[in-house]
């Protein structure tokens, strides 16, 4: 990007992400009343993943599925019809309203509103160095694999569509990215891996 395009993203990330808090305060009020009176636990789910440069944050999301569902049935590989998942946890994922949260990630300048979704360490690890240039930008509320099929693409697919959005980035790239979300939101797809997607399909671990 050319350094107004910088100065210009970043300003529309912290307009964005401060309207999006307002807007979507009630639904995710709504959302973590339900998720305390389904099963008692903590509203908000927590976890360390991998930003620009390498730099890890600990990224925001209203609770989806039981308490340390990571250390239980298949791990981090979450598909339809999961045991661990909350009943109105499937719902919030379906909607992506488990993601309203991650608006304050944007806020503190940890994430985008546009770029390569935040993925963990040990995945990280395992980047051969043309899918370590995904770090070379902010992560992403969405992006360019978001709106070509999200968790359901085989993960090789899914890292080189972030490298061509950061070999291609520009402003007008991120707002069109930014306007196929919606559609891409009501249409529901990729939400799960399937039977194609996810990191267990390319063989390196769940």
């Amino acid at each position: 990007m050319r350094p107004w395009e910088r100065i210009a993203k970043r300003a529309l990330d912290v307009t964005g992400a401060a309207v999006g808090l307002a807007v979507s305060a009630p639904v995710i009020g709504v959302a973590a009343l339900l998720i305390k009176q389904e099963d008692g636990g903590p509203v908000l789910f927590r976890q360390e993943r991998v930003g620009r440069d390498g730099a890890p944050f600990e990224v925001l999301k209203l609770r989806t599925m039981v308490v340390d569902a990571e250390s239980q049935g298949a791990g981090y590989a979450v598909d339809t019809g999961d045991p661990r998942i909350l009943r109105v946890g499937d719902i919030l994922r379906r909607t992506s309203i488990d993601e309203l949260p991650q608006f304050w990630n944007v806020l503190t300048g940890e994430m985008s509103l546009v770029g390569p979704r935040p993925t963990l360490q040990y995945q990280v690890d395992q980047y051969t160095d043309r899918q370590r240039r995904r770090l070379e930008v902010q992560p992403g509320l969405t992006g360019w694999a978001q709106i070509h099929g999200r968790a359901s693409l085989p993960w090789a697919e899914r890292i080189e569509l972030d490298v061509w959005y950061v070999e291609h980035q520009s402003l007008r790239l991120d707002l069109a990215i930014m306007v196929r979300t919606v559609g891409t939101l009501f249409s529901r797809s990729g939400t799960y891996k399937g039977p194609q997607g996810g990191w267990q399909a390319d063989g390196g671990g769940s």
